[in-house]
């Protein structure tokens, strides 16, 4: 699951049924023509805070400081087109991994962006109901793909149910049996329960991916954002076995670049950088609690790689901080809310802690609700 994109995500009700408003440009950080920054952007942080000190330090997104060390590349990787075995080779890493049954029911995309764009075009236009609010990007490819879109508050009758878990931003997360439970009801009926599940890698217990290949269920999984290589783009499906085979057949060959395929099959074999790194994590979330905290500010939901943070002041600290190069995540729907992203090194939690905690020029500012 890649970062939200609002420039692009359709017009739709939120789960109380209210429009979602149309950003203010002024004063709040977009850019220009009043564009909500999404996270990554820093091209348009540059733009809304050109007097900003640099370098900036991006924490909007949900991706790991610390990313998996590239081991060393084939050469051949790089002049000739991938071979099915090396494709075989990531699935089966994949499976391993993720404790899923069987190869054969995982897929392997671009990037999971590329899957959530293709799932709507292999079922006929139907009821769908993303549960929400969540990331944009599900609802806008069901609509594109001509299917009645909604969002929900809770679970929701349609032909496919969307379900983010852990959830993007708040990290509301389902447990795995009432997920079985769902997948089995919309297999019943025909229906999918596809589950994101692109921050389950912090607690695995917690992903429906053992049970992959039962009936109805459809589980996306986001390579770059705990291995911290996003640039790399490999999304995974795990899916029956022949919606899988219909997924790698619509995907087409060479679905994975081959530095990709070398790279993400060594990342998801090492058990040893996968539990070191789910530790680091852990205990990093902790630190920025704390750091949060001593702002007087109020973390109200979150995963390992990312805080949400609710308060009043939110439009002022977050032009606060664009002043002072920090950029964190913002909602269109929810001015009160901010995400930050964990810190990657001394210098940047430093940055941090002046900006929310020493100087606190924010906490003096009216309360602009109304402005995004």
């Amino acid at each position: 699951m890649a970062e939200d994109s609002p420039a692009t995500k359709p017009h739709m009700a939120d789960p109380l049924g209210a429009d979602l408003p149309v950003a203010d440009p002024r004063g709040q950080g977009e850019a220009t023509g009043g564009v909500l920054l999404h996270g990554g952007d820093l091209d348009g942080a540059r733009a809304a805070f050109p007097g900003a000190p640099l370098p900036w330090v991006d924490l909007s997104t949900g991706i790991n400081p610390w990313p998996y060390p590239l081991p060393p590349v084939p050469q051949d990787a790089w002049t000739r087109l991938p071979g099915r075995g090396e494709e075989a080779a990531l699935r089966a890493a994949a499976a391993d991994c993720y404790g899923v049954p069987s190869a054969e029911l995982v897929a392997a995309a671009s990037g999971s962006q590329a899957l959530i764009q293709l799932l709507p075009r292999l079922r006929a236009p139907g009821s769908v109901a993303v549960l929400g609010p969540t990331y944009a990007e599900h609802a806008r490819c069901w609509a594109l793909a001509g299917h009645d879109v909604r969002m929900a508050a809770d679970v929701a009758e349609a032909d496919v149910l969307v379900v983010v878990n852990p959830n993007n931003p708040d990290g509301r997360r389902w447990p795995v049996a009432r997920l079985l439970e769902l997948a089995a009801a919309q297999a019943a009926r025909g229906g999918w329960l596809v589950v994101d599940e692109a921050f389950a890698d912090m607690r695995p217990e917690g992903s429906a991916a053992a049970h992959a290949g039962r009936p109805g269920l459809v589980i996306l999984r986001s390579f770059g954002k705990f291995f911290g290589l996003a640039g790399l783009r490999l999304g995974i499906a795990l899916a029956p076995a022949d919606l899988a085979a219909a997924l790698r057949e619509a995907i087409g060959p060479w679905a994975v670049s081959g530095p990709g395929l070398s790279i993400a099959t060594a990342a998801l074999s090492d058990r040893g950088w996968i539990a070191a790194t789910r530790n680091r994590l852990t205990g990093t979330a902790a630190e920025l609690d704390r750091l949060l905290a001593g702002a007087g500010l109020r973390v109200v939901g979150g995963t390992d790689l990312f805080r949400l943070v609710e308060d009043d002041r939110a439009p002022a600290l977050y032009r606060a901080l664009g002043e002072a190069g920090i950029l964190v995540r913002r909602f269109e729907h929810r001015p009160d809310w901010l995400r930050f992203g964990l810190p990657e090194d001394d210098l940047a939690w430093q940055r941090l802690d002046d900006a929310l905690v020493r100087k606190q020029v924010w906490a003096m500012q009216p309360c602009k609700m109304s402005a995004s």
